[in-house]
């Protein structure tokens, strides 16, 4: 079963492995599920059938022009969960996957999920206003996102890459073929959906789904993340969430699923063991 179609007929390109109590890994912006890889990987041998999917727009799934926000995106979810047929699973998500998590949660009541997963997650709300001080500026979503992709695309996720993983002028924690990789998944998203989702993880408030997560939720963020601020995201998605557990990593940048990737796995196979 490598695609799922949607009620609105779009396919979603699915990945399923291993077996046993399933976990299901929704990946970043502007990646695919290939960036779950490692993790995937790790679970499927530890025991786990591990389901990770492209998001619509992204990787080998279909590209339509619209349906990239979050209510849509969480009943994309739903129906990749009614097509597998599992229950009592792990649901992580990294980045803007951590919204469809939020929403599934919200929308769908959780169904199927026994354990939620938020990490460097675009939860709880990203967007500065008057009730979110520590938010991100419109401007950087509109001006330092949007127009440079429509401007030169691939110059600018050259860039982004660098900064998803910590790279400095002196240092990096990660290989250039690892930004070489970053930049083709990115590069292989369709434009409409690469735009679409910027408003969609950057200015959608997932404070009101917080209530929603009554099960054991796992938050884990770097405090050097540069992307996604640790702030308005998982510390205030912690203390919305009753029971959370939140564990940050002192200095880590935006992927630490790369950068971190021996200690993020274990942490990630402890709890969906646990």
């Amino acid at each position: 079963m490598p695609f799922v179609k949607t009620s609105d007929n779009v396919d979603l390109y699915v990945k399923d492995w291993g077996s046993g109590r399933p976990v299901i890994l929704l990946h970043g912006w502007p990646l695919t599920s290939d960036s779950w890889d490692d993790q995937a990987l790790a679970l499927a041998q530890a025991g786990h059938r591990v389901i990770a999917y492209d998001r619509r727009g992204f990787g080998r799934s279909s590209q339509p022009f619209g349906g990239y926000d979050y209510d849509t995106l969480a009943d994309d979810l739903a129906q990749v969960i009614d097509a597998t047929g599992v229950t009592d699973a792990t649901l992580v998500g990294f980045s803007m996957g951590g919204g469809e998590v939020a929403r599934y949660m919200s929308r769908h009541g959780g169904k199927g999920i026994a354990k939620a997963g938020l990490i460097s997650s675009v939860v709880a709300y990203l967007l500065k206003d008057e009730s979110n001080p520590d938010g991100v500026p419109e401007s950087v979503f509109d001006d330092q996102m949007k127009a440079p992709i429509l401007k030169d695309r691939a110059a600018f996720f050259a860039s982004f890459a660098e900064q998803f993983y910590g790279v400095g002028y002196i240092s990096s924690p990660v290989s250039q073929q690892m930004i070489d990789l970053f930049w083709t998944q990115a590069m292989a998203a369709g434009l409409p959906g690469t735009l679409a989702c910027i408003d969609s993880f950057g200015k959608t408030d997932f404070r009101p789904d917080l209530s929603a997560f009554r099960v054991p939720t796992l938050i884990i963020h770097g405090t050097s993340d540069k992307t996604v601020p640790i702030k308005p995201s998982a510390r205030a998605a912690a203390a919305g969430i009753a029971g959370a557990q939140l564990i940050e990593y002192d200095g880590a940048p935006h992927g630490l699923n790369v950068t971190e990737k021996d200690r993020f796995t274990a942490d990630l196979l402890s709890f969906a063991a646990a």
